[in-house]
């Protein structure tokens, strides 16, 4: 498992949180919001631009947001 930053792995494990609550209570706007925002944080992080963007690395950021938000 390669190490990401600290406030990238926290955005997506709020990413998880926030798309899990969303698909429990849809069309609330607030979430929609937040989710868009997250994802332009964890898309965008400067780390992508250092290490590249692979399937791989995509897979174990995710991975790991669902770790922290509750689901394995």
């Amino acid at each position: 498992m390669r190490p990401f930053p600290d406030d990238l792995v926290q955005a997506q494990q709020e990413w998880s949180t926030t798309y899990r609550r969303l698909a429990e209570q849809p069309g609330r706007t607030e979430l929609r919001r937040r989710l868009y925002r997250l994802s332009t944080a964890v898309f965008f992080h400067p780390y992508w631009q250092e290490r590249g963007r692979t399937p791989t690395a995509w897979w174990e950021l995710r991975s790991l947001g669902r770790r922290g938000s509750g689901r394995g």
